[in-house]
This record gives structure tokens, sequence and C-alpha cells, in this order.
């Protein structure tokens, strides 16, 4: 804004030399003096509506992390229900590693409990 205010200042000093009315030299220079609130403003609506947009986000963004969670779950649930009652049958159904889904579904429950606690302190928004 610096740069088009500089670059206004000038021709607002030239309008002494052209426009011999008074009143319209001060509306112009008024005009020529107010380029740059305006845009300003105008970068500042945008950047709203961007920031309105990029808030919406996508399904992605608010689904990632409980498809994580039925992910962990659905492995839990293969290997201590499913397999299990499956073997009865004679039917080998193959497992999901427990070492890898643990980590996940307990970090998961980690941090949502500490995100729960936080929100019950008032500290997080």
């Amino acid at each position: 804004m610096s740069i088009l205010s500089a670059l206004i200042e000038p021709v607002t000093g030239l309008l002494d030399k052209y426009i011999p009315d008074a009143t319209e030299k001060q509306r112009i220079a008024f005009e020529l003096s107010t380029i740059s609130e305006k845009h300003a403003q105008e970068l500042a609506v945008a950047q709203i509506e961007l920031n309105k947009a990029d808030a919406r986000g996508s399904w992605f963004q608010s689904s990632w992390r409980p498809l994580c969670g039925y992910v962990a779950v659905l492995g839990m649930a293969i290997n201590f229900l499913v397999s299990p009652v499956a073997a009865g049958f004679g039917v080998v159904i193959p497992q999901a590693d427990a070492g890898t889904l643990m980590p996940l579904l307990l970090g998961m429950l980690g941090l949502s409990g500490s995100r729960s606690l936080e929100r019950i302190k008032g500290v997080g928004k």
C-alpha cells in the first residue's frame, strides 16, 4: 500500500498545474488519495471470502480422523471377533497386524482424551 500511496502523491501535486477549479481539484485529489484504501478493503474482503471457503473444508478434511478410527476398529473386530468365530467353523480369515493397529487406535484415543480434557478446562477452542 505504501508504494501506491507514493505514486499517488506526485499525481495530486500535478493537479495544481492542470486543473484551475479548486472544488474539482479537491474532488480528484480525494479520489486519488482513497484509491489505496479502496484497494486494501477489496483485498481484505477477498481474503475473508477465501477464509470462509477454507473454513468450510471438504469431506476429506473433516473425515480422515474418524476414518482412521473406523479402520482400526474394523481391524480389531476382525482380529478378535470375526476370525475366532470363523475359525470355529474351519474358515481361516487373515488377521490384521495388531502391532500396527494398537498404536494407531491408542494414539487416537489418547489425543481425543487430551482434547476432551482441554475442552472441559476451557483451554481449547
